[in-house]
C-alpha cells in the first residue's frame, strides 16, 4: 500500500454539520475499500482563491491515508460524481 493525501472542498450551500458528515462518509469509504486513514484535518470554511460554480467559500478537508491503486481509482470516481464536492485532489506521498 502507498501513502496518499486527499484534499477536497465542499460547497457552502451545505450546513457545516452536513459537510462534516460528508467528510466522515469519505473516511468510511476509504476504510471500506481496504484503505487506512492515518490523519484527518477539518480546516473549516475558507475563502476560495477564485469563484467555482458561483461559490466564493468552501469547507476544506485533508486526509492522509494508505491505499492501493484500485482504492484510489474508486475514491476518485466517487468524488467526481458527488455534486457537493467543488474540487478534490489526490496526491501520492514520497516514501522516506
Amino acid at each position: 500500500m502507498n501513502k496518499y493525501e486527499l484534499m477536497f472542498i465542499v460547497k457552502t450551500t451545505m450546513e457545516a454539520d452536513a459537510a462534516s458528515s460528508l467528510a466522515n462518509n469519505y473516511k468510511k469509504v476509504i476504510s471500506s475499500l481496504n484503505g487506512n486513514v492515518t490523519n484527518y484535518k477539518d480546516m473549516g470554511q475558507k475563502k476560495l482563491a477564485y469563484e467555482i460554480e458561483h461559490q466564493v467559500n468552501g469547507f476544506y478537508y485533508v486526509f492522509n491515508f494508505e491505499a492501493t491503486t484500485d482504492t484510489i481509482k474508486e475514491l476518485d470516481r466517487r468524488l467526481r460524481l458527488d455534486e457537493n464536492i467543488l474540487r478534490h485532489m489526490i496526491i501520492r506521498l514520497d516514501e522516506e
